[in-house]
């Protein structure tokens, strides 16, 4: 167990989890109206940059609100966007390999409920939040910059959108383009899982760092982000809908987008209350 310093609600770090959440909405809403509304005509390099440039957009959201925000208890920039990268280069390096060229997940996941429900769990899921626990506990962990239990939750949080990134890259470049205005909802469920999944990951992590917890307390939080990783996504493709009609089969992103919003508000709202209920604890127990 690390010795911990004095620990203070950082409210900052919530507000910027919860900016996350409504930016996105908005920068969706306002690319889609764009899109419906001028129908810009774009050549196939065209439409795969700016795929790219919003399949970045929503860490850059967060990482503006972050260095703008964390003034009161800054993080060292470059860390954060170090384990950032991190989380990035294992999900282009081991993650989206692993999945697709080993595991060949796209060839069997929706063979059935339970194929869909189990390797969305035990594939996707435990691959996905691993690699980002594995960014932040072999990298920054050990520093003496991670001395709060809320670290835990500001660097997973990174990891996982360096991860999701990567993962809405991969979808615009494997689709050469996409369409602007769904493809911007997809690349939005995608940062909102990821960022959302990476907090439960979080708190474990800080948990772990500063008290004295058993050892199966790490392999818990991982595999209840796997879980909740896995039911999500199953979750999100009974919602999604989609309609024929006489001009062909269309599908209606929109319910996935409010799932994603209503999981990631949930699932920060409980890790912020775990979080205050933490270092309520450790301030009583330390009289700091």
């Amino acid at each position: 167990m690390t010795e911990l310093k004095a620990v203070h609600e950082r409210k900052h770090v919530w507000r910027n989890e919860f900016l996350l959440i409504i930016s996105l909405i908005v920068f969706v809403g306002v690319v889609y109206a764009l899109d419906a509304a001028f129908k810009p005509v774009f050549t196939a390099t065209g439409l795969l940059l700016i795929g790219i440039f919003l399949a970045l957009v929503p860490a850059a959201i967060w990482l503006i609100f972050f260095y703008l925000q964390d003034r009161a208890e800054p993080e060292p920039k470059g860390y954060v966007l170090g384990v950032f990268l991190l989380g990035a280069i294992l999900a282009a390096a081991v993650g989206v390999p692993l999945i697709e060229n080993v595991f060949r997940i796209s060839h069997w996941i929706h063979a059935s409920t339970l194929a869909t429900i189990l390797g969305g769990i035990l594939v996707v899921g435990f691959t996905q939040e691993f690699l980002k626990y594995a960014a932040v506990r072999y990298s920054i962990y050990h520093s003496d910059e991670f001395d709060e239990p809320t670290d835990g939750v500001i660097y997973a949080t990174a990891a996982g959108l360096g991860y999701a990134s990567v993962l809405n890259i991969q979808f615009v470049v494997s689709n050469g383009g996409v369409d602007l205005g769904t493809g911007v909802i997809t690349m939005a469920v995608v940062a909102l899982a990821q960022a959302s999944f990476s907090g439960i990951t979080g708190y474990f992590l800080g948990r772990a760092k500063f008290e004295s917890e058993q050892i199966w307390w790490m392999p818990l939080g991982i595999t209840l982000a796997a879980v909740f990783n896995g039911l999500f996504n199953w979750t999100r493709g009974l919602v999604v809908q989609t309609s024929i009609s006489l001009s062909g089969a269309t599908t209606s992103l929109w319910p996935g987008l409010i799932l994603a919003a209503v999981v990631a508000f949930i699932t920060s709202g409980i890790v912020l209350w775990l979080v205050r209920r933490n270092i309520q604890s450790i301030s009583m127990q330390t009289g700091k």
